[in-house]
């Protein structure tokens, strides 16, 4: 009798480690697709609400107008009315078709760059202002003609006008993502340097469109080779994990950009060992608690744009962390952050509900590898609020059913807290569910519960659950686990 139960025993815990692999090889997935969803856009810098008005207002311009200011600006007698041929310019390049008849005109470019570098601060400022129309263009031929202007862009981040570097930092974004020569062009030139010096402006206009830029630089498709290494090299990480600290002096914009530049590094894999010893984990765990105080505090929806890229960046950290490092982290054996996490998966399951696996795949990363945090899910009385949110998708349900198998591996004194409880009913529904995603997870789960927690089989067999279990024999994906599950109910 003995000798058969150790048997079954091994084949039950073969089984378990089996399913584990292929948990691990869809949690490497899961992280490759969070690495690889980027946010590559553009944006459009404008003085006031009455130049965005302008847009529709503004005229089309043919080449003989396009001509005619261009050579009144920089000919013309008066200065107030070679700004004014500027102006109407800018307005004009509001228009793809204009845009396109500017960089066909022979001369037009050189002509601009001239009046971007003549000693008028007016002139130039216009001048700025026409080329960042251009770098908003939907058309990488437009952001390519403008390449003659970026290494004086690219000198002006060291000027002493604050609204004029933070136009030149946003028409450099804007090219940056849209052409591979402007980056070839800039790097040797220095650009990161460039913002690393930025990157210490007083002015937060500044340092927004600084992380503005620095995010659009690391979207390159050559980043992690070419890009990031000089940026970690750099004094970058260091000062934009000071811009991210949470505190009175946090700039909600600003860190925003800085957390996406931050994850755009960590998903590249080059160096997060670095980010670490900066403390990049610890900032990111106190940013997080912060978060969940001011959402209890404050209806703004806009919070998620700041708890979506920290969530991001600690999950994709906590896979590089050892195991027996996690609870070391400073903040990260604290069962605050598991509190704090819940706060922020109600807030989004209210506002943003597509957050909700961004949430769930950071619970997972955290208790797959601390028996603390998963003792802190039991002790705080978490289990049932995140039974709850399964029934919102299959997504969000795999997700939740993989963090209760991280809890149940941790041994049978976690999986007697476990069950029954709200977990039965749960799972005697998700065994009944079509989508097979979500009864392989819950095979896993109950496969940790019989070896754990014996008694789960019986009660599990007085519910008619290995009944539920027979719609799903014949599926080829499930076939094998649901025959090794049944076996063990009834045997074990």
């Amino acid at each position: 009798m003995w000798s058969q139960r150790q048997s079954l025993l091994r084949r039950v815990a073969c089984g378990v480690e089996e399913l584990r692999c292929r948990r691990r090889e869809r949690e490497a997935a899961l992280r490759k697709a969070r690495r690889e969803r980027q946010l590559v856009s553009k944006r459009l810098l404008r003085e006031a609400p009455e130049e965005a008005a302008e847009e529709g207002a503004a005229a089309v311009l043919g080449e003989a107008e396009i001509q005619h200011f261009l050579r009144l600006a920089q000919r013309g007698t008066e200065e107030k009315k070679r700004e004014e041929a500027l102006v109407t310019l800018r307005q004009g390049l509001q228009h793809l078709e204009t845009q396109q008849t500017f960089i066909r005109l022979e001369g037009s470019m050189q002509t601009l760059v001239g009046l971007l570098t003549c000693n008028r601060a007016l002139l130039q400022l216009e001048a700025a202002r026409c080329l960042h129309e251009l770098s908003h263009s939907e058309q990488s031929m437009v952001a390519e003609a403008c390449l003659p202007a970026t290494s004086y862009l690219l000198t002006y981040l060291s000027g002493h006008s604050s609204n004029f570097i933070e136009l030149c930092l946003y028409t450099l974004g804007n090219l940056i993502v849209e052409s591979e020569a402007v980056r070839k062009q800039l790097l040797p030139q220095g650009i990161v340097p460039a913002l690393a010096s930025c990157i210490q402006s007083p002015h937060m206009a500044v340092l927004e469109a600084v992380g503005y830029a620095l995010s659009q630089l690391l979207q390159a498709k050559e980043a992690p080779e070419e890009i990031i290494p000089c940026i970690l090299n750099s004094t970058l990480p260091q000062h934009m994990l000071q811009l991210m600290q949470p505190g009175p002096k946090l700039n909600p914009g600003i860190a925003v950009e800085f957390a996406w530049c931050l994850h755009y590094i960590i998903c590249s894999q080059v160096n997060n060992a670095l980010l670490i010893t900066h403390g990049a984990l610890s900032t990111l765990a106190l940013l997080l608690l912060d978060l969940a105080e001011v959402v209890q505090r404050t209806e703004d929806a806009g919070l998620e744009l700041l708890a979506c890229p920290v969530i991001r960046c600690l999950s994709n950290l906590l896979t590089e962390v050892a195991v027996e490092d996690v609870e070391g982290q400073m903040q990260l054996g604290d069962e605050r952050v598991v509190a704090a996490l819940f706060i922020l998966l109600e807030f989004f399951l209210q506002k943003q509900p597509s957050l909700l696996p961004e949430g769930l795949w950071l619970l997972n990363n955290l208790t797959a590898n601390s028996p603390t945090l998963c003792t802190s899910l039991l002790s705080l009385d978490l289990i049932e609020p995140l039974l709850q949110l399964s029934s919102l998708s299959n997504m969000v349900s795999v997700l939740v059913l993989t963090v209760l198998c991280n809890v149940a591996e941790k041994g049978p004194a976690y999986c007697r807290r476990l069950w029954p409880g709200p977990l039965l009913p749960c799972l005697l529904n998700t065994v009944t569910l079509s989508d097979t995603e979500v009864v392989g997870q819950s095979l896993e789960l109950l496969q940790l519960l019989f070896l754990y927690q014996p008694e789960a089989a019986q009660d599990f067999l007085q519910q008619s659950g290995l009944q539920a279990l027979e719609r799903h024999r014949e599926e080829v994906q499930l076939q094998d686990r649901v025959r090794a599950l049944q076996q063990t109910a009834l045997h074990g």
